[in-house]
């Protein structure tokens, strides 16, 4: 899955937005950030365009989420 996210300035006020596209639409997701910039590059207040996926079948949580007893960890390792 996709979501695309981007906010609309509108004076002093902002309000976030978001689009979800299906796995299979990678294709229409970029397309749809596409025209976001279009506005933006137009002068419309549209700021913070991104995107971000989550495959649906992922194994796991993301990160760690196992550590042995002896996991130990540091910022800095000397």
């Amino acid at each position: 899955m996709y979501m695309v996210y981007w906010t609309v300035v509108d004076g002093a006020a902002t309000h976030a937005h978001a689009q979800g596209f299906d796995t299979a639409e990678m294709v229409p997701a970029m397309g749809f950030m596409e025209a976001l910039r279009k506005r933006q590059r137009d002068g419309e207040g549209i700021r913070f365009i991104t995107m971000c996926s989550e495959h649906p079948d992922v194994v796991g949580h993301p990160g760690v989420d196992v550590t042995g007893a002896d996991y130990n960890w540091k910022k800095r390792r000397s």
